[in-house]
């Protein structure tokens, strides 16, 4: 049969219609062997692109590399995309090699065909070369993330070529659009020193990306001429995202030229944030009055307002406390984590006496009913001992496995005056089996607190609370099991290191 077969493909393989002398190919790359390979390498030539597509990919399917080791470099500089799209998977599928084929696929860098670019760098990958550094980092801009996407990866491989350093050093300096952009997006920070002059000009840049890149390396050069161009390029900007990236760059630097400019991005949801951030800043003074009327303004966007929240509270002005915690329960998701890294702040500085209980309520309410933002909360409520109170009621009742977990990682396990020790303890055993896994490890973390501070077990534990432990150093989660390991060999050692497990 198999005879048979071959001699009707080699008859089909001179049929006058295209159509039957590509099946036939075809036919023979599949069942055909070294005999037959001058009929292949014969139907490079064909005038017709679907046959000579056809050789191509018999030859690679025939799976011997000699075959196509003159032809298919040649059919890869084809006419037609379909041709050289074949050529190049039956290359790589037969693992070709040399400056030939190299050659082929470098050229084909820069073809118009955007799957012929991708194969091309799929079969440079493969041999792990750059072909040609110029058009392999000229990838880098182009529109296709398939493309692209490769030649970073490309590129990652080749860093170490000389010729490929050197042209993206050179990209850094003179490109142009997004190989520019993406090459600043991803040279090494020790780059950034020797390409200052070149990223200062390309804050001028016509692509809104190199001047973003550009800002964004600049951010972190601490040079005054540096920072007082970023401010002057941050007043002429009109692309959010740049501006974003600016306001970012200059967050730190507390330059009240900057609250008019701030100011004028508030409203935008992208670089809105930010520029919130640069007012923070520079609080007090002028700044602060543009916050307050940004927060409770509900016409602007909720990310700036949550970044106003959080500017508030790290300024600790005197009216903070009572900005913010009316904005607790805002339906909005971003602007409560605002409010409550605003307080977390507050809390962290130190509140007035008359803040304190107020604050601690509002928290441990919003702790119990807030699960989007548990953890948040109980960030905040770690400087307040006024919340323990609800803080044990919500470790021992709280339907919410989350939030039992939070409650108990604000136990500290280790104040050998504090009257309710014992008791805390107690819950920290209880937790051992709990059925929440964030409940179960937060009780071994309270446990190891009692260690570290009196390197001995906890009063009122027994072979079952060492049996329990033993369990869960088997335990399915990584952390627990880690945890609970340290924990029994810090209490077997009757002198604890410090810090968890």
């Amino acid at each position: 049969m198999g005879d048979h077969q071959i001699a009707f493909f080699l008859r089909e393989s001179a049929a006058p219609e295209p159509e039957r002398r590509a099946a036939a190919l075809k036919g023979l790359g599949r069942r055909g062997g070294a005999a037959h390979v001058p009929v292949l390498t014969g139907a490079a030539a064909d005038p017709e692109p679907s046959v000579r597509a056809a050789a191509a990919r018999a030859l690679g399917r025939l799976g011997i590399p000699e075959a196509g080791r003159e032809v298919l470099p040649r059919l890869m500089g084809d006419a037609d995309a379909g041709v050289r799209r074949r050529a190049c998977v039956a290359a790589t599928r037969l693992g070709l090699q040399g400056p030939t084929v190299v050659g082929a696929f470098a050229r084909l860098l820069s073809d118009p065909d955007h799957h012929v670019r991708i194969l091309a760098l799929e079969g440079l990958s493969v041999l792990r070369v750059p072909g040609d550094a110029a058009a392999l980092v000229a990838c880098l801009g182009d529109r296709d993330p398939a493309v692209w996407g490769r030649a970073v990866s490309l590129l990652y491989g080749c860093a170490d070529d000389r010729d490929v350093r050197a042209e993206l050093v050179r990209t850094a300096r003179q490109g142009r659009g997004a190989a520019r952009a993406r090459v600043l997006e991803r040279l090494p920070r020790q780059c950034t020193e020797p390409l200052v002059d070149a990223l200062l000009d390309a804050l001028r840049d016509p692509s809104p990306q190199v001047r973003r890149q550009a800002a964004r390396r600049l951010s972190d050069v601490q040079h005054r001429q540096v920072q007082d161009t970023l401010a002057a390029a941050l007043r002429t900007e009109r692309d959010p995202e740049v501006a974003a990236t600016l306001l970012s760059g200059l967050g730190d630097q507390a330059d009240e030229r900057l609250v008019d400019v701030a100011v004028g991005w508030l409203r935008d949801p992208v670089a809105g944030p930010p520029a919130a951030r640069v007012l923070g800043a520079l609080d007090p003074g002028p700044a602060a009055t543009h916050l307050r009327t940004a927060l409770a303004d509900e016409t602007v966007p909720a990310r700036t307002r949550a970044a106003c929240a959080t500017a508030i509270g790290a300024g600790g002005r005197w009216d903070a406390v009572w900005l913010l915690l009316p904005l607790l329960d805002d339906p909005d998701d971003d602007l409560r984590a605002g409010v409550l890294d605003g307080l977390d702040h507050l809390a962290e500085k130190g509140l007035r006496p008359w803040e304190r209980h107020p604050v601690a309520w509002a928290l441990s309410a919003h702790l119990e009913n807030d699960a989007r933002h548990t953890w948040r909360t109980r960030n905040a409520l770690r400087y307040l001992a006024q919340a323990l109170p609800a803080v044990r009621r919500l470790a021992d009742t709280a339907p919410s496995g989350e939030v039992r977990a939070a409650a108990l990682s604000l136990l500290d396990g280790d104040d050998a005056t504090d009257e309710h020790l014992r008791s805390d303890v107690r819950r920290f055993l209880r937790g051992l089996d709990d059925p929440h896994e964030t409940v179960r490890y937060e009780a071994v973390l309270g446990l190891r607190r009692w260690a570290d501070a009196h390197g001995s077990w906890p009063p009122g534990t027994g072979p079952a609370a060492r049996e329990r432990l033993t369990a869960l150093t088997a335990d399915s989660s990584p952390r627990l099991r880690d945890a609970a390991t340290g924990l029994l060999a810090a209490l077997d050692s009757g002198a604890a290191p410090s810090g968890p497990a």
